[in-house]
């Protein structure tokens, strides 16, 4: 399935959502439960060691699927906070061509606020999430040889 809004335009999709809900750190650390908990589950034949993104507080499980053409992710974590970032990672990021994805510059983090909502541990965490989707997509590039 191809993701039909750009990188960007998602990405202010998730800062207006956030900006509603204005500075209250809790309601923002809610919101990211909340969309963890809508976060459809993981099969468990993809929860698999190979699967684990190190550097994660977490256990988070990663799995890519390419059909040719744009690259999807499936995730899980074992924890609400954390499968909320992913759900948010995913939006972004999950249905692209692979050159999307490798050259997509995540501002969304910083524009609302992520890192004083998440603290430095879970901070690493999503950095590592990120870095291995997009290694994902430079894997199936280099395998291409495109």
């Amino acid at each position: 399935m191809s993701n039909n809004l750009s990188v960007y335009n998602i990405q202010d999709q998730i800062v207006e959502e956030f900006q509603m809900l204005g500075d209250d750190r809790e309601s923002m650390i809610f919101y990211i439960m909340e969309l963890g908990q809508q976060l459809p589950a993981l099969e468990e034949e993809y929860k698999v060691d190979q699967n684990l993104i190190k550097g994660c507080q977490s256990k988070v499980w990663l799995h890519a699927d390419f059909d040719g053409e744009v690259l999807t992710f499936k995730a899980d974590s074992n924890t609400d906070i954390t499968k909320g970032l992913i759900s948010l990672l995913l939006r972004v990021l999950s249905g692209r061509k692979l050159n999307d994805i490798i050259n997509a510059e995540l501002n969304f983090i910083d524009r609302i606020g992520m890192g004083g909502i998440i603290g430095s541990q879970r901070s690493n965490g999503l950095a590592a999430m990120i870095k291995q989707i997009k290694l994902y997509a430079l894997a199936y590039k280099s395998k291409l040889g495109v």
